[in-house]
């Protein structure tokens, strides 16, 4: 009837809104971020340098330019293995024009970046070769290898993993042993601080739901007693005279507006010279879900729906 919340209509009304939910913690940067691993031989990436290699999809490969490539490439291993990285670089770079669409040539050229400290060249290199063959071991050898270097660590666990499994190859398995636990130590803190948040939600959510349900239960005992009026949220005491008023017809206190016009109204002052009405009135106030044994009283909801039509409370059906 009354929805008097948080406060009486003997003082000041409550129309302050309810404080604003606080947002749910989230990890920061620093707390994610906590973990150590060694970056010793970790390189600062390289910028990548234009290549012709988008359009060499369109050339028409001949058996002479396939011959010519492979010729390239021969001269370009004999140079690596001289140590002239630069003459190694080129001429896998003229086989590849010969020949763009052979995966060997562009793992060749990526692992010559690699010596020169290139790895996001070496990468791009060994991207072009998986799609054009994503079954060849060596691909991605050297893009484990590349990760490895700018310390990639999942990415480059997972790809000489691949390449072990492709074709075992005894250096990638050796490098595979050393990135392998400094890609789990990463894996393992990132899933620790999903759990966090995951436990964070589960929590939120639950405190959302508890919250709800009091705010329900609280508007369902605020609907269904009418007849209280709540002093600072509290129940009033069962020795303070009903209505926040002393000997009600008597006269109210001050600060509840309309109670004097009320208090004029006759009909108003019959009903509460009525022992079974003040009787009524009582039992709800001990107890405020005791209005449903009154709803089917007309005297006590006639009396009701005036004092909540008098109070700007809309009457409950």
């Amino acid at each position: 009837m009354f929805d008097f919340q948080g406060g009486c209509p003997c003082g000041p009304s409550s129309t302050a809104s309810s404080a604003p939910e606080p947002e749910p913690h989230l990890p920061s940067e620093s707390e994610e971020s906590d973990i150590e691993i060694d970056q010793d031989g970790v390189i600062e990436p390289d910028t990548i340098e234009p290549q012709e290699m988008d359009d060499l999809d369109s050339i028409e490969v001949t058996e002479e330019m396939m011959d010519q490539a492979n010729e390239k490439k021969v001269e370009a291993i004999d140079a690596l293995g001289e140590g002239d990285l630069q003459k190694a670089l080129d001429l896998f770079t003229e086989a590849i024009k010969l020949n763009p669409r052979l995966a060997i040539l562009y793992a060749k050229r990526a692992s010559v970046y690699i010596k020169m400290q290139k790895p996001n060249a070496a990468i791009r290199d060994c991207d072009r070769a998986i799609s054009i063959n994503p079954d060849s071991a060596q691909p991605y050898k050297w893009r484990g290898k590349a990760h490895r270097l700018l310390g990639h660590w999942e990415e480059a666990a997972k790809d000489l993993a691949t390449a072990c499994k492709l074709d075992y190859d005894e250096d990638a398995s050796a490098m595979l042993k050393e990135v392998q636990p400094k890609a789990n130590k990463i894996i393992e803190h990132r899933r620790k601080y999903e759990r966090k948040r995951e436990e964070r939600e589960i929590k939120d959510r639950q405190e959302r739901i508890k919250k709800a349900r009091e705010e329900h239960a609280r508007a369902q005992r605020v609907s269904s007693s009418g007849f209280l009026f709540a002093f600072g949220g509290k129940r009033p005491r069962p020795s303070l005279p009903f209505l926040c008023a002393a000997g009600f017809p008597g006269g109210g206190p001050a600060g509840m507006p309309g109670l004097g016009d009320l208090l004029k109204d006759p009909e108003v002052l019959n009903a509460m010279k009525d022992p079974e009405v003040m009787a009524a009135f009582q039992d709800v106030a001990q107890n405020p879900a005791n209005i449903s044994k009154y709803q089917n009283n007309p005297k006590i909801m006639a009396l009701a729906s005036k004092l909540s039509a008098k109070f700007g409370a809309p009457p409950q059906p």
